[in-house]
Parts: C-alpha cells; structure tokens; sequence
C-alpha cells in the first residue's frame, strides 16, 4: 500500500499529512464536514507504510486520513482508536504531540 506523504515546518514545529494513495484529489464531505485532500496539503511524496510511520515518529503534529494509514497509526500507537472520527465512512484523525522543557 502507497500513501501520499507531506511535511510541513515551521519553526520546531513538523506536521506530517499522510493519507491513503487512493484519496489524493478527492473530496469527502459528509454532515456538514468536507476535506479536499489536497496535493497541495497531502501530495509532496508516495511513501510505503515504514516510510510513513517513520515520519510520524519525528513529527509534532499529524493529519492522517483513509483506512489504511489512520488503521496502521493506531496499532503502532500514535493514535488512540477513539480519537478517529470518520466522514463519509474514511477514517479521519489528528495527533499533537506535547513535550515538557526543563
């Protein structure tokens, strides 16, 4: 399975955008909720699911949707199973990660 795979910096900040390959372009709307997935926002690079993962360790923000990627993020522990919502019946979650400086 391919993903589409962007990162986006600013400043410390890394927000990794990972959604299934198959999703790219598309728009999921349902109830008042409505995704462009985007090749601007998504699409920088097609990446296998190792690559993928990779990248959510290194990130402090995570947008990640379709069945797929949102499924591999919870069994590797990024996200827990009740923070995924879905629209249009495509798994859809976010994840920030906190650090406290000494």
């Amino acid at each position: 399975m391919a993903y589409w795979c962007k990162v986006h910096k600013q400043g410390k900040n890394v927000t990794v955008a990972i959604c299934d390959a198959d999703l790219l372009g598309k728009t999921i709307q349902d109830q008042g909720l409505k995704i462009n997935v985007s090749e601007k926002f998504y699409g920088g690079f097609k990446a296998d699911l190792d690559e993928a993962l990779k990248l959510l360790e290194d990130a402090t923000a995570a947008n990640l949707l379709g069945e797929n990627i949102v499924t591999a993020a919870i069994n590797a522990g990024f996200i827990h199973r009740d923070a995924v919502i879905r629209i249009a019946l495509i798994p859809h979650a976010l994840f920030i990660k906190t650090t406290l400086e000494e």
